[in-house]
């Protein structure tokens, strides 16, 4: 007799286009309410006269948005087909069973925060999320600003998939944790009760996240769950007014959804090609974000220092 929650059958490959129309598209179903509130954000942000957004970067947003839409979209049909390929090869498949989101949200959720993580200590992983931390306007649209690349990722929820969840389950999970995150993108809504703010990645929470200042750099991973900071030592409360955007701002076209996506790849490329060695190569692509701005400010100090001294000496 088969286990009621792990006797399901293998899904055929040839029938993937019927399980694509099973998965509701919640966020496609989701964007008038989020264009609604965000436009509503930007009426009262107008009434009220607060720089909480700037044309160009607003724009830029909105643009990288639609592209994340766009390349989603394409790809959503070959990551349904692994993720079945998958599925299929596990003997503890689960039953499609509704109630199953819960644990496939807590635990996603808890690899999703270990993804953020590496995402911010290697900067090879740190291009493919950089695009969303480069708002120096903390508003609804920054949520917009997923990268194109971003899909890289998908690695990192592997486990999840090996745990046997049904591919409708794991992919309805991974649209409702998409969608979590764009109400934390707000400066509206401040200070919530302790209970919530000690268990949610709330917009108090999430505005450290995007930080600029030492305090707050690599503080908050949380998407859903803040406790997994609490537990793993990277929490951070909102104390001083955030700085937002990095350490080292966009001087590019902020409206360019290219050049947005684009940059720290470019810049990876260059700082490659000027390396010398193999293991200073390897360092750059691979190396902490911070130490490799700090080295790099070192080095321009260090140039300009040469400079100064030859400007006196002549």
């Amino acid at each position: 007799m088969l286990n009621p929650l792990f006797g399901a059958d293998p899904i055929p490959l040839d029938r993937i286009d019927l399980l694509e129309k099973q998965i509701p598209n919640i966020i496609v179903w989701a964007v008038p309410v989020m264009v609604f509130f965000t436009a509503l954000e930007m009426i009262i942000t107008y009434i009220q006269e607060r720089d909480h957004y700037e044309k160009k970067e607003t724009i830029g947003s909105v643009l990288v948005g639609l592209g994340n839409l766009v390349v989603g979209a394409a790809l959503k049909l070959a990551l349904i087909y692994g993720c079945v390929w998958l599925y299929n090869q596990l003997p503890w498949r689960m039953e499609l069973n509704w109630w199953t989101l819960i644990p496939c949200y807590i635990i996603l959720d808890f690899f999703s925060y270990c993804a953020h993580r590496v995402s911010h200590g290697q900067r090879f992983w740190w291009a493919t999320h950089v695009v969303h931390h480069t708002g120096e306007r903390y508003n609804l649209t920054v949520s917009y600003r997923l990268s194109w690349i971003q899909h890289l990722k998908i690695i990192f929820f592997l486990p999840v998939a090996l745990m046997g969840f049904h591919p409708i389950v794991f992919f309805v999970t991974n649209q409702l944790a998409v969608l979590f995150q764009f109400w934390v993108h707000t400066e509206y809504i401040r200070k919530m009760p302790r209970w919530v703010e000690y268990i949610f990645a709330t917009p108090s929470n999430h505005r450290v996240h995007h930080g600029s200042q030492e305090k707050y750099i690599d503080k908050n991973f949380g998407a859903t769950f803040i406790f997994w900071d609490r537990i793993f030592g990277t929490y951070q409360p909102e104390e001083e007014q955030v700085i937002y955007g990095i350490t080292t701002n966009l001087t590019g076209n902020k409206a360019n959804p290219f050049f947005i996506n684009f940059h720290e790849v470019a810049e990876i490329a260059q700082d490659v090609r000027q390396a010398k060695g193999i293991r200073q190569k390897l360092f750059y692509i691979f190396g902490s974000p911070t130490q490799i701005a700090l080295q790099k400010k070192a080095l321009e100090d260090e140039a300009l220092s040469v400079e100064n001294e030859q400007m006196v000496t002549a």
